[in-house]
Order: C-alpha cells, then structure tokens, then sequence
C-alpha cells in the first residue's frame, strides 16, 4: 500500500486551470518550483502529485505509473487503451471546455456539412489523389468520419499550430481542438455546421486496477471525489439566513415555508436570536439555487425579515457520494479473485469522517 499518485498537466490550457479548480475544491497544489514534477498536497498527505504533459497523462494512468489524473476528455478517448484498466471516474470538472471540430477552407463554399465533404472526398479520389486531413487525434477523427461516410482520406499526424497546414500546403483541411474559433477565422478556415467530432472538457480519470489492488489508495480516491463532487455541487447554490420576527420556531418555518421554491434543500433550518428590544426574533437559513437567490432575498422581505445575509456555500454533501457509487462498480470488476481481499471485493470503503 502506498500514497495516491495524482498526474496533473505540467502545460498548456489545463495546467492554470487545474490548479486553481483543485485550490477551489480544497485541495490546494504545494509544487516547490515549477522545475520540479512532483508536488504535494497539504490537505491529502497520502496524496502525491505527479506533472505530467497532458497528452501523456491517460497513457501514464493505463500503464499504472499514476493511479488517478486530471486531462481533457478528448484526450482520454484518443489515447486510452481499449479494453485497459482506465475508467472515467468524473466526467466533467466544470473547467477546460473545447470542441474537436473538422473546419475547411473559406473558399470551399459548397462544403458545409460532413456529407458534403464525403462528396468531396470521392472528388479528390477520382482525381487520382486522396483529401488530407491535418490532425492530432486521429484515432478520434477516423472513427468519426468513418462511421459518417466519409471513406477516402489520409490523416496527416501534425504538432504545433494546426491552422497553418492548408496555407504551408502539407494538408487540405484540418481536425482540431477549439475553443472560441478565432484563430480559424484569422486563418480562414471555419468549422462544418455538423463539423462537431466531440464535446471536451477537464475530467478525472482512475486506473480501477490498481485501486482494487490497494485498499488505501481507494480510500484516497474517495476522499477527492467526495471533496470534488461536493464542491461542484455548491457552486450553484447560495445560503441565505434572515432575521424573522414571530411567536415561535414553527411559525417562522411555516412562514418561509408559504413558497416552497424558498424553503431550501429540505426546509429552513430556525433558531432562536436573543435579542435585548423584547421581542421574539428567531434566524431563519435556507440554501436555495443562485438564480433565485434574489426571489428568496424579496421573500423574506415580505416576512418582515431583516438583517438578511447571502455566503457562498464551499461544499454540499450528500447522503452518499454518487461518483464514488459508480467508482466502486468499475473497481470492483477487478478486485483479487483470491487472496487478501480489497475493500473493492468486500463491498464498500468504510465512509467515516473525511480526515
């Protein structure tokens, strides 16, 4: 048994963004100089942080170098291997969100759509030469086309700034990540209206083999997916507690409780105020969405509420960790088939106090 090793990216789109979604979910990367590929974090001990490049992250949990990483989805089904012991463990962390597209040439104004192009394709084998598609997934992008038949092409594998192929010459068109879609404009090249290969965005990533072989390591990955889902989830709320004037606790919670889209989760949580003017305040809490954080603010006005306060919630738990549910099924297909049974084999990890 030994500590958890977590591979994030060392570069480029994600690398920022990982550490400042990791801080926001408590789990605050401590890298002592950013030359160095190992970090720690703080809040998690037995947790040890691997930089890794990004392209290379799902090959390093495959292989079990890592034990769980963080990488962009599109690059976990270009790269995993099939049938291996890499599953998906959160699908989208709420950051890092792109698109794997198939863009063309300006100038090519009859191809719009994917059909299109497979007309296109059989134009240029008739020609006597095939249509080059400049790109740095293609296992994700033959598959694509493929299966939407498009037959005759040659994928040209390519690093650095993809918009560049058609004009050097060296391909037709390209099949790139984007994000806002300004750097093929500047190029002229523009996305097919159904051009759409996949939706991208950060995701966590677990090797299921290596967690059934070590009880503690599953333990570790629970408490991030605890900490993680948690945090997700209370981005999109907001507690409120107001000051409510009346005879007693159930008065006041029958009072927020006359529109139930104010009551909270489960209802208001009412406690006594002990104030010193004689008259009976009690303060009333309700975790509500934020978009309607402004309707419960004019709800409790109505009240008669006063003093009315809104915090940003930093977790919210639930009974269960949901991910960590799906987590144990995937673990468990693995699990020893004899021997020292894993936590994985038996059942569940014991859900006691986070540490």
């Amino acid at each position: 048994m030994g500590s958890l090793r977590l591979a994030l990216p060392s570069e480029g789109a994600l690398y920022k963004s990982t550490e400042d979604f990791m801080r926001s979910c408590g789990m605050a990367v401590r890298r002592a100089n950013e030359r160095r590929y190992t970090a720690e974090v703080p809040a998690l001990p037995s947790v040890e942080v691997l930089y890794q490049r990004q392209t290379d992250i799902t090959q390093e949990v495959d292989t079990a170098s890592a034990d769980a990483g963080i990488a962009g989805l599109d690059r976990y089904y270009e790269s995993r291997r099939e049938g291996g012991d890499t599953v998906l463990a959160l699908e989208d962390l709420g950051f890092g969100r792109s698109q794997l597209i198939i863009a063309v040439q300006e100038s090519w104004l009859d191809v719009t759509t994917v059909s299109d192009l497979a007309d296109l394709a059989l134009e240029f084998r008739e020609r006597g030469r095939e249509l080059r598609i400049a790109t740095k997934y293609p296992r994700l992008v033959k598959r694509s086309l493929t299966a939407r038949g498009v037959n005759y092409f040659t994928l040209v594998q390519a690093s650095g700034a993809l918009e560049a192929a058609p004009i050097m010459g060296y391909a037709d068109m390209i099949a790139d990540i984007v994000d806002t879609g300004t750097t093929l404009k500047e190029n002229r090249l523009r996305p097919l209206a159904d051009g759409v290969i996949i939706k991208s965005q950060a995701a966590l990533i677990v090797n299921a083999r290596s967690l059934a072989e070590d009880s503690e390591k599953l333990r570790q990955v629970r408490e991030v997916l605890e900490r993680i889902e948690a945090a997700l989830r209370a981005r999109g709320v907001q507690r409120i507690t107001a000051n409510v004037q009346a005879e007693s606790v159930q008065d006041v919670a029958r009072l927020v409780m006359s529109d139930r889209r104010f009551g909270g989760m489960h209802g208001p949580t009412v406690s006594d105020v002990y104030s010193d003017d004689g008259r009976k305040w009690f303060a009333a809490q309700v975790v509500v969405p934020k978009p309607d954080v402004m309707g419960a603010v004019d709800h409790f006005r109505r009240l008669g509420g006063s003093g009315i306060t809104v915090t940003d919630a930093t977790y919210v738990f639930r009974k269960e960790c949901e991910s960590y549910d799906r987590l144990e099924q995937e673990v468990a297909r693995f699990a020893p088939a004899s021997g020292k049974p894993s936590h994985a084999k038996r059942g569940r990890v014991p859900r006691g106090k986070l540490d």
